[in-house]
């Protein structure tokens, strides 16, 4: 199978890369610089351009392309960015897509499209979108895909959590903190934290790519959800680290403004549904198994 990536230079990127190759797949990766290796094709969506030869006998493409939600404060500014670097690029890479022939289209989205807290109430691939700024960010993003879907290209629109990694990602920043005993819940605790580990992350997207009974959106979620507290504690013990503090809300709010009740102190209670009826098996289905992964100590087995 070759596969085209939008975005394999970020931590999912990489490990797809990866992991297509160790199964014998050929990659192909577009790039917005001058092409520096074999596998590497020029595009530059601002411009609608991509190297024709990128897609050619190509069996599917993954989008991955989107600026980090919480590398900066945001504003204005910065929030358009976070459109502009997902819509743009998805809305030429379905129009490409489907002007090539290509049969597959796997494209990122996220699991805030069902807005901030939903509080216990469980969210599943039917569930609405939520009016908020992300969860409007995430319907906008997918809609992008349209020109795919129009002509019958199998679309999968994966809606993605926290993914959990050893080197990268949340963990990078947490373990520092929780490591010096400075670990603790974020505002009431109560709020769901979506969680995936990086290995069930790939393992997704290949069975995305490769289970043609796999189409629309699917939740790239752990199938055993935790609130916030739960995670800070099964966190705390696989680092072996207690964690007395409790961040307070408005603390979060006057340090990152606006994505602290969008992304900190909310989160939708989203379980894998589109997966596991597929037929797709986890294998990290707890929060305690999947730090045990990334940390290599044992976790809570919640």
């Amino acid at each position: 199978m070759k596969v085209v990536i939008a975005g394999s230079s970020g931590l999912i990127g990489t490990a797809l890369v990866a992991a297509l190759r160790r199964d014998g797949h050929e990659v192909a990766r577009l790039v917005r610089r001058r092409a520096a290796a074999p596998d590497e094709f020029v595009w530059d969506p601002a411009r609608a351009e991509l190297d024709g030869r990128a897609l050619r006998d190509a069996d599917a493409v993954v989008n991955l392309c989107g600026a980090s939600i919480g590398r900066r404060r945001w504003n204005g500014h910065y929030k358009q960015e976070l459109r502009d670097s997902r819509i743009t690029p998805t809305d030429v890479l379905a129009d490409k897509v489907a002007g090539a022939g290509v049969p597959v289209l796997v494209n990122a989205s996220g699991v805030h499209y069902y807005g901030g807290d939903t509080g216990d109430r469980v969210v599943d691939e039917s569930s609405p979108a939520g009016t908020s700024f992300l969860a409007t960010l995430c319907r906008d993003w997918e809609a992008a895909t349209k020109p795919a879907v129009a002509v019958g290209v199998r679309t999968v629109l994966l809606r993605s959590a926290v993914v959990l990694s050893r080197n990268g990602g949340m963990l990078d920043a947490l373990r520092p903190l929780y490591s010096l005993g400075l670990g603790g819940r974020l505002g009431s605790g109560r709020q769901y934290a979506p969680w995936i580990s990086l290995d069930d992350e790939i393992g997704a997207i290949i069975f995305a790519l490769t289970n043609e009974t796999v189409g629309g959106p699917v939740n790239a979620v752990g199938p055993a959800p935790v609130t916030n507290a739960e995670f800070n504690r099964a966190l705390g013990k696989a680092l072996h680290r207690p964690t007395p503090l409790v961040v307070p809300a408005f603390a979060l709010r006057a340090v990152v403004g606006e994505f602290a009740d969008e992304a900190v102190l909310s989160g939708p209670r989203a379980i894998p549904t589109a997966l596991e009826e597929a037929g797709y098996t986890f294998r990290h289905p707890t929060i305690g198994a999947a730090l045990a992964s990334v940390i290599g100590r044992g976790g809570d087995d919640r």
